[in-house]
C-alpha cells in the first residue's frame, strides 16, 4: 500500500507553494496532503519562540490523513525549517525549553505512525541566534537520525556557489553553517542540510524556494527524484 505524504511547509510559509509540490507527488503515485498553514500561524513562533501550535497543526494533518486513506503511518516531508520541526514531533522528550510550554500539553510521539521523514533543505545545524534555541533541542534530544524505525532522508539542493558578491546568499550560508564560501540551495548551505546516519541526497540546480521559471525542491523534476525513497 502506498502511503500518504504530509507537506510542512517552511518557515512563515502557507500552504499554497507546496500545491505544485502536491500534483508532483500525486503524480508519482503518492497522495499529498499540505498542513494548512497560513503566515499568521507563524507569527507565535518569531524571535525562536515556541513551535507547538505549529506540531499541533500538522498533527492534526497527519491523523486525518490516516482516517482518509485508511492506513496506520504517513510519510512526512518538511521544507526548510518543516524539516527540524517533524523531528520533534517524532520525539518523546518533553519540549517544555519555553516558559509558555510547560503547562501546555504536546501531541504524542509520532515515531510510531511516520514511516519516512524526508527533509528538504531543512538547516539541520545553524549559527543563527533566534534559531538557537529549538534547534539545540533538537540535536541534543534527537542526534542525527535519531530512531532506527523511521526512514530519514536528508535533501539539500546544489544550485549556487557563495561568494562575496552575492550578499545574500554569502551571509544566509554564513549564519547557517559558519562559512559563506561553499555550495548550497541559495539559503541553506549543503553541509547543515544534511544529518548523520540518514540518507543523504544532493541534487544538483535545485534551489531552496520557488521562484517563476526556477528549480526547486517542489519543482516536478525534483520531486520525481527525491520521491524514489518515500513508501
Amino acid at each position: 500500500m502506498v502511503l500518504p505524504t504530509v507537506i510542512l511547509p517552511g518557515y512563515l510559509a502557507n500552504a499554497q507553494p507546496y500545491r505544485e509540490m502536491e500534483a508532483a507527488l500525486t503524480k508519482q503515485g503518492f497522495p499529498a496532503v499540505t498542513v494548512p498553514l497560513s503566515r499568521r500561524d507563524w507569527l507565535p513562533t518569531l524571535g525562536g519562540r515556541s513551535i507547538i501550535d505549529i506540531v499541533r497543526a500538522l498533527d492534526a494533518t497527519a491523523q486525518k490523513a490516516m482516517v482518509d486513506y485508511d492506513c496506520d503511518q504517513i510519510n512526512l516531508v518538511g521544507h526548510s525549517a518543516g524539516g527540524w520541526i517533524s523531528r520533534i514531533y517524532l520525539g518523546d522528550v518533553p519540549y517544555d525549553i519555553h516558559q509558555s510550554d510547560r503547562l501546555r500539553t504536546f501531541p504524542h510521539p509520532a515515531r510510531d505512525h511516520v514511516s519516512t521523514l524526508l527533509t528538504l533543505g531543512t538547516p539541520h545545524s545553524s549559527q543563527e541566534r533566534w534559531t538557537q534555541k529549538n534547534l539545540n533541542f533538537v540535536n541534543q534530544a534527537y542526534p542525527g537520525a535519531f530512531y532506527t524505525d523511521v526512514s530519514y532522508v536528508c535533501v539539500a539542493g546544489k544550485s549556487v556557489e557563495g561568494k562575496r558578491n552575492d550578499w545574500f546568499t554569502f551571509n544566509s550560508y554564513k549564519i547557517t553553517g559558519g562559512d559563506g564560501f561553499v555550495w548550497g540551495d541559495g539559503i541553506v548551505p549543503v553541509s547543515a542540510a544534511h544529518l548523520e546516519g540518514a540518507h543523504n541526497v544532493l541534487l544538483e540546480k535545485v534551489w531552496h524556494s520557488p521562484r517563476p521559471n526556477r528549480l526547486w525542491y517542489g519543482s516536478n523534476e525534483a520531486v520525481e527524484q527525491w520521491s524514489q525513497w518515500l513508501i
